[in-house]
């Protein structure tokens, strides 16, 4: 292949994982992960890690951004184009091949597109008063500020809170933007139909609690990491923690987590085709 990346993308439970080893076995590559939440150490079974598939036929394949931050910790978009960069350039001074795996398209544009994005902190105050607005009035005060060129900005209110919390910022300080990083990547999707990959999403579900799933959040919180930053890491963290809190009953918890994580992969499907809109190419195979 003729690029320097090759991108291996698709939703959850879709096999891509597997698909990613399978070619870094073939081709000597190391995988480097997309995946917002396999960052955290010791949110292993929720976040789907998976690790003993990162080996086959005895042979290991290394893997880079899994376990690199404490859970608890709030690790953003920023800090993984950085993670990334790094461990880009790393494989690519020993003589391998880099391949990129994962389900989140943010994370993968970050990283594939050459996106500059500045360092901006946080701002829990301006956080607050935004939550106030709807979708549409943050939108239109968005667009008030800044041109729109990067229209992923609008997909949710959070996103959108974050694209006000960085122009604001950007408004009353100066922001140093690095030159990005131009990657030629090939991507390939894992297709699986909406039938099948929400079969196996329930199964995997019904492995999780059956494996422990519940047992890990329970550590997370006695190891002192609070219901409510778990809460905001999404999915089985929010609601395996509601359950233990007795927010919801287990029969509650089993089917809106199963909903949620549904919706997810329809979610990241849309996602995929807004990055075939904004023309790039994805060849899609079978899972």
């Amino acid at each position: 292949m003729n690029e320097d990346l090759i991108c291996i993308l698709g939703p959850t439970a879709s096999g891509k994982t597997k698909y990613a080893v399978k070619l870094a076995l073939e081709t000597g590559g190391e995988i480097i992960s997309a995946d917002s939440r396999q960052v955290y150490r010791g949110m292993d079974i929720g976040t789907g890690k998976d690790l003993a598939d990162y080996s086959a036929d005895g042979i290991s394949v290394p893997y880079h951004l899994i376990d690199i931050v404490n859970a608890g910790e709030k690790y953003n978009i920023f800090r993984y184009q950085r993670d990334f960069i790094n461990a880009y350039k790393d494989i690519i001074a020993r003589g391998k091949q880099p391949i990129l795996c994962g389900g989140s398209g943010l994370y993968i544009e970050a990283a594939t597109r050459g996106y500059a994005l500045p360092e901006v902190p946080p701002d829990p105050q301006l956080r607050d008063e935004l939550e106030k607005f709807t979708k549409e009035e943050l939108s239109a005060r968005l667009a008030s500020m800044k041109s729109l060129h990067n229209v992923s900005d609008l997909d949710s209110k959070k996103r959108v809170i974050r694209a006000l919390e960085i122009a604001v910022f950007e408004s009353k300080s100066p922001v140093i933007r690095e030159e990005p990083l131009v990657i030629k990547t090939k991507y390939i999707g894992i297709s699986v139909s909406r039938e099948e990959r929400n079969a196996r999403i329930d199964q995997r579900l019904k492995q999780r609690l059956q494996n422990g799933m519940i047992e890990e959040v329970e550590r997370l919180i006695a190891s002192g990491i609070t219901p409510e930053d778990l809460i905001y890491y999404g999915l089985e963290y929010k609601f395996v923690t509601l359950y233990l809190t007795g927010k919801l009953t287990y029969v509650e918890m089993e089917f809106q987590l199963a909903t949620a994580i549904h919706q997810f992969a329809k979610r990241q499907m849309t996602w995929f085709r807004g990055m075939e809109r904004r023309g790039i190419h994805i060849e899609w195979v079978e899972s």
